[in-house]
């Protein structure tokens, strides 16, 4: 399925007469068998949602004028992802969003502007067609919200028990900005460390979530594009350093990524490391440690010392980056440490094994 003049994106009705094509309520085998079944699923579901216009909407390739991405920049930023979160629903977002928000932020923190996204899903057999209606709303909701513009996919439908009802693939396509180009191996000795928010958010909720705890809480999910504060960030500082979103192993392990690449050791102050509170008691309950719980709207940029308090300011003056610290400091050496609120300083090295499987 392929939307190859794509629009902005806009939410069709669940009650709109493509959808009441759908006579099953529940995903079959015959949706993936490529007759009829599915194509009035494609139709009714992708194409709708996502504005393609027959009959080119049909054809299995996007067509993307190189005009508009050179006019924006000198290169292309390529990347992809696959999303395989359990449950499909959480609070702060749901497996559709997660796919969007996702593979924007990826392209944006390479410097990038993200324009294009492909989608490809694998859905089990027994699925609710109800169930992906909502998940393709919530797509086209964060295209829009990101600005991009879902142009191409694939639809799979595997036997029941051949997946867990409904796994995504998004691919995406951005221009890069002349002159920007973040990377770790440039990060030096003096750079100072920022972040934009309180960590550990996303994987605490799906830990709730999942694990049904008899528990108040009002934990959401960050689950965020970040490419709007991306733009922040370069308008005032072309030569950041590097940027990284911090999803699955969180903020240590991103931390530590940088310091293996660029050999340099960085030093953390606890108390500069914004935790929600309800964070923070989930993970003493537990036995975990939020610097390594999941993110999916936190975005770790390390820039000049020079440039520090003009990038805190422009980060905090953008709605997703309004709770933004300095939380460390880029020193000699060759290994992540943290000064605890204590005085004392412990290493963060990389987590061995996973604190919370499928989280993303």
């Amino acid at each position: 399925m392929t939307i190859s003049q794509p629009t902005s994106p806009k939410i069709s009705s669940s009650t709109s007469p493509k959808v009441r094509r759908l006579r099953d309520k529940t995903v079959t085998l015959a949706h993936g068998s490529g007759g009829q079944a599915m194509q009035d699923l494609i139709e009714a579901l992708f194409i709708s949602q996502f504005e393609g216009k027959p009959p080119t909407a049909l054809e299995d390739q996007a067509r993307i004028p190189l005009d508009e991405l050179t006019a924006q920049g000198d290169r292309l930023a390529f990347t992809t992802d696959s999303y395989v979160v359990d449950p499909l629903f959480f609070p702060g977002g749901d497996i559709g969003s997660l796919a969007v928000n996702g593979t924007v932020n990826d392209l944006a923190v390479s410097g990038a502007v993200p324009r294009y996204l492909t989608c490809a899903m694998i859905l089990e057999e027994g699925l609710a067609i109800e169930t992906l209606q909502q998940v393709v709303a919530s797509m086209v909701n964060a295209a829009h919200q990101a600005g991009v513009k879902i142009v191409t996919g694939d639809t799979k439908v595997v036997p029941r028990g051949g997946a867990d009802k409904l796994f995504i693939n998004t691919a995406g396509i951005g221009v890069m900005r002349r002159g920007v180009t973040p990377a770790a191996v440039h990060i030096q000795p003096g750079d100072a460390v920022l972040v934009n928010g309180p960590i550990g958010n996303h994987g605490a909720t799906i830990l709730v979530a999942r694990e049904q705890f008899a528990l108040e809480t009002e934990l959401q999910s960050d689950c965020q594009p970040l490419n709007g504060l991306v733009d922040a960030i370069v308008a005032v500082c072309p030569e950041v350093r590097a940027m990284r979103d911090a999803t699955r192993g969180g903020l240590a392990t991103v931390l530590n990524e940088f310091a293996d690449s660029a050999q340099v050791g960085i030093r953390l102050i606890e108390d500069q490391i914004p935790v929600d509170d309800a964070v923070r008691g989930l993970c003493e309950l537990l036995g975990l440690d939020p610097l390594y719980l999941a993110n999916e709207g936190k975005l770790v940029v390390v820039v000049p010392p020079d440039r520090v308090d003009t990038v805190l300011a422009a980060m905090q003056s953008h709605p997703t980056g309004i709770h933004s610290r300095i939380i460390g400091q880029v020193i000699d050496g060759q290994r992540v440490a943290l000064k605890t609120g204590f005085g004392t300083e412990r290493i963060i090295d990389r987590l061995v094994g996973d604190q919370l499987p499928r989280i993303c």
